[in-house]
């Protein structure tokens, strides 16, 4: 089974790595890493690297299609023509295709998410209807051939479930088993709708000044009246 993982400068790490640890341990898998050129890719923390092996031009066809989402660094993704074009090629030919954070986003300029129910990261979640999606505020969401999972950490619960599909329960359980996921956090504020709202406005500032440091995308998110649908 071929699972290709779409990296890109400025995506969230945790994104790719959280469901590649899972995928891993299956029987059978072979998973790329691919980005627009072959080479290092940055973090949107600027201090972890991965090495993209291969360039989407080389990669035409995948079972699994996995896009990761990023802080702001998504907006570039989803305004460039080659990647979405390459993502809708690659779509044509998968059992599943996947998305974590704000890669929903990305998928979901492609059209491909148009009259389908999608989640993301709670911020910009609504950003999914400029496009015809469906935001919906839960952790996993399965629409058709299409799983869509929130900020983050449920990238790894995203993974946990498609493991589920593509090779059953048990080798789902296992999986988790051998990462050691059995979650069980010192707070309760991990769902935007059980957060405080102190605690909501504190992450707000935190999003914006991680977004600030990337000025041109920045300005672009302005360009494009993003900010008004990332509430």
């Amino acid at each position: 089974m071929e699972i290709v993982i779409y990296i890109y400068n400025g995506m969230t790490m945790l994104d790719a790595i959280g469901p590649y640890e899972v995928l891993r341990n299956l029987r059978d898998v072979n998973i790329k890493f691919v980005s627009k050129k072959k080479g290092e890719i940055t973090a949107d923390s600027q201090f972890v690297h991965l090495n993209a092996k291969y360039e989407i031009d080389e990669i035409q066809k995948a079972d699994i299609l996995l896009i990761p989402g990023s802080t702001v660094s998504f907006v570039r993704e989803m305004k460039d023509k080659r990647v979405l074009n390459w993502i809708k090629k690659i779509n044509e030919t998968t059992l599943k295709t996947v998305t974590v954070c704000t890669g929903s986003i990305i998928l979901s300029a492609t059209e491909l998410l148009k009259g389908k129910k999608a989640t993301s990261h709670w911020k910009p979640i609504n950003m999914l209807s400029k496009f015809g999606a469906i935001p919906t505020r839960e952790r996993i969401v399965e629409d058709g051939k299409f799983i869509s999972s929130a900020g983050v950490s449920a990238g790894i619960d995203m993974a946990l479930y498609l493991t589920s599909i593509l090779k059953g329960e048990k080798d789902a359980k296992a999986a988790q088993l051998i990462i050691e996921y059995d979650p069980n956090p010192m707070f309760q504020s991990g769902n935007y709708s059980t957060a405080e709202s102190d605690i909501i406005e504190q992450a707000e500032k935190i999003l914006k000044k991680d977004a600030i440091k990337n000025l041109s995308l920045w300005e672009m998110i302005k360009r494009y009246n993003v900010l008004k649908d990332m509430k």
